[in-house]
């Protein structure tokens, strides 16, 4: 008979994690570094979910054996080639019978394997309650700052020997403005952003500040989740800013992507009545004229200058430029070292 153990944060680093859901399940979300070994196809769980409410557990059993037995050596075969050596920890939805027979059937064959106790619903769990306590090792820095200044590039550009960066644009897929699809799918779930945003948290350095970028409730299509955004309106807020030119660039220097441009003209379309019919027509001008330049200026100074960051209800701890990010990183260093 299989262990059972308990999840716990440092399983994704010394154990084999083996995830026996359906594709479509690991797909919606798994623990991270888990490898997918599913016991039932997609149409396989649906028809022995069908069979256990229609008929009962002995039959859908007995059909879903039917089903697997046929792949259990392939299977087998291949958790000991992802394991490696490394103990085996199987898991399911919620640490029932999937896991359990995967994991038996793999103990009968001579490799340790634990069985996930709750499943993946326990991993979940933990990831949920991780954001509705955001009892994080360290205090949080939140880089605020108008579009273009270049607090992302910024952030990610930081020593990691003295900070421990939080990359939310880069996980959310998404740079949070109108514009930020360009260039970038957000194809995955919830749960799954989620979950890429607990595992960047995990793998900090304990000790280190943790730097991120202001953001609303929202980035693209998903939410920061649990207490994370009020945790952010709570700590140390740094105003980052920059020269318009410099914005200009910085903006030109990342959108100026020839594929960029279909792209860009839909999201204009998307806030034309925000910019009003004169403002639009001059930045579907430039747009069609492809002056990029003016492209970029024309959204600081008509469109993001006036909807973010309009009315800044706090007083932030430091205001910093950032023309020179290395000379930034220095006074935001001064800047900690006062405080600690």
């Amino acid at each position: 008979m299989p262990e059972k153990i308990q999840f716990t944060p440092e399983l994704i680093d010394s154990h084999c994690l083996i995830d026996v859901r359906t594709p479509l399940e690991f797909e919606d979300d798994h623990i991270p570094g888990a490898s997918n070994v599913p016991l039932l196809t997609n149409e396989e769980r649906v028809e022995v979910g069908t069979i256990y409410k229609q008929v009962g557990p002995v039959e859908a059993r007995r059909r879903g054996l039917e089903l697997t037995c046929h792949r259990f050596y392939t299977m087998v075969d291949r958790i000991a080639s992802l394991a490696g050596g490394r103990p085996v920890v199987v898991y399911c939805w919620r640490g029932g019978l999937r896991s359990h027979s995967v994991a038996m059937l793999v103990e009968t064959c001579g490799i340790s394997a634990r069985q996930l106790v709750g499943g993946y619903k326990s991993f979940r769990s933990h990831v949920i309650d991780c954001f509705e306590r955001c009892n994080f090792s360290s205090p949080l820095i939140v880089m605020h700052g108008m579009t273009g200044t270049g607090k992302t590039p910024f952030i990610n550009g930081l020593n990691p020997a003295q900070w421990a960066p939080i990359d939310l644009e880069g996980i959310a897929c998404h740079r949070g403005s109108a514009f930020g699809a360009l260039g970038l799918s957000q194809d995955f779930t919830q749960k799954h952003f989620e979950t890429a945003l607990w595992n960047a948290f995990r793998q900090l350095p304990a000790g280190r500040p943790i730097v991120l970028e202001g953001e609303s409730q929202r980035i693209g299509k998903y939410s920061l989740p649990g207490r994370l955004y009020q945790k952010m309106a709570e700590s140390c807020k740094i105003w980052c800013y920059a020269s318009l030119e410099t914005r200009i660039e910085r903006l030109r220097a990342e959108y100026a992507l020839p594929e960029y441009r279909e792209a860009m003209m839909e999201a204009l379309e998307r806030i034309r009545k925000k910019l009003g019919g004169s403002r639009y027509a001059e930045l579907k001008s430039s747009l069609d004229g492809w002056d990029v330049e003016a492209i970029a200026r024309g959204l600081i100074e008509g469109y993001y200058d006036k909807m973010y960051y309009k009315h800044r209800p706090w007083t932030p701890d430091l205001e910093l430029e950032l023309e020179d990010f290395g000379r930034a990183e220095l006074e935001l260093g001064s800047f900690w070292g006062s405080k600690v």
